[in-house]
């Protein structure tokens, strides 16, 4: 919105000539975001104390996570005001990008603030019915699919994806590309959710991939880097940088209340709507292949689940202590904090591994 209202000055003031470089805004986008967190979060805790809305631990969940039962949920709140507001100031709010990717993140931010909702405020053990869920992330995933189909941004490559440590070599999905969407942000949402189970890990995580795509969008975005590295160089694009900047600051704002002891949990207000985030921004720079190695922890965390219900169900053993992964690793005698600690390194390398792809290809 800020540049609209300053960057026209710049013909008649050189100094606002600034406003046209992404790399000023996402850095001002970024100290926005954090500032956003540190201002808000203390004010939106105190109000989910005063309100009572409080995170009910699971029985059959570690031991040590009973003491965690009552500490204030829906902080998702401070991550997506610290995300869209700045977002809204420092980006072309008109670009086609921006607005599919703010419509992704309040379009889940809706669902998980009413799951969040039925269970802390109405009582709902169950919180909104999964189907419901589903359905929410399923038409988002429709919605996604036909913007990218029909908008003028993607023609020539719509349906195309690009295959990691390849050069110059894209799957077409063609049909199944609609199908592909929906799937990737499905899972994307639902992996984050169910990530979000210690202290700190899943925001941490959440900021080494809006890292990684931070890089990426910059330099599909720039018609110089995209030759040198031999990607498809997509106009516009480039915003998406500013709102990956933005994530990048209120997810550390956020770990500042989150971080063990934590203060506040995101809740599904903050884990499904961040999961479709990161899931539309890969499919809006056409990487979507490329989320499984940014979001590898995601993907274990997520297997571990749907592994070790087919074991109980097929053969009635567990494979795993509990899942999701990081309860099995706690229940082997990894304290809490380092647990967290080694999936932030292990995304950390996960994230590099990213973008080193886009050399060895």
């Amino acid at each position: 919105m800020l540049y609209y209202l300053f960057y026209p000055l710049s013909d008649s003031i050189s100094g606002f000539n600034i406003f046209q470089y992404i790399s000023f805004r996402a850095t001002l986008a970024a100290i926005t975001a954090l500032l956003i967190s540190f201002f808000i979060g203390p004010r939106i805790i105190q109000k989910l104390q005063a309100m009572q809305v409080g995170e009910e631990i699971r029985q059959e969940g570690p031991e040590s996570h009973k003491q965690k039962a009552g500490t204030p949920t829906m902080g998702g709140i401070i991550v997506l005001s610290a995300v869209i507001v700045p977002t809204i100031l420092w980006a072309k709010v008109l670009n086609t990008f921006i607005l599919v990717i703010l419509l992704a993140t309040l379009w889940m931010g809706v669902f998980g603030f009413l799951d969040d909702y039925l269970k802390v405020i109405k009582k709902l053990p169950k919180g909104l019915i999964g189907r419901y869920k589903i359905a929410g992330q399923v038409s988002l995933g429709l919605v996604v699919s036909v913007i990218v189909l029909n908008t003028q941004d993607f023609e020539g490559f719509a349906t195309l994806s690009t295959v990691p440590f390849f050069k110059n070599y894209e799957i077409d999905f063609g049909i199944l590309y609609i199908p592909l969407v929906v799937f990737i942000i499905v899972a994307a949402s639902n992996s984050v959710n169910l990530t979000d189970g210690l202290d700190g890990l899943a925001i941490g995580l959440v900021a080494i991939a809006a890292i990684a795509f931070a890089a990426i969008t910059y330099v599909t975005g720039r018609v110089d880097f995209s030759e040198y590295l031999d990607i498809r160089y997509m106009p516009g694009a480039g915003e998406l940088t500013i709102f990956c900047a933005a994530l990048i600051g209120a997810s550390l704002g956020f770990l500042w209340f989150n971080a063990n002891p934590a203060q506040v949990f995101m809740g599904d207000t903050g884990s499904l709507a961040l999961g479709s985030a990161l899931g539309t921004l890969a499919i809006l720079v056409k990487k979507e292949l490329l989320l499984a190695i940014i979001g590898g922890v995601f993907v274990a965390e997520t297997l571990s689940v749907i592994l070790q219900v087919w074991s109980f169900k097929r053969r009635g053993k567990r494979i795993f202590l509990m899942a999701p992964l990081h309860h099995h690793f706690e229940l082997k005698g990894w304290p809490e904090q380092q647990v967290v600690i080694r999936f932030w390194i292990v995304g950390i390398l996960l994230a590099l591994l990213t973008l080193v792809t886009f050399k060895i290809r």
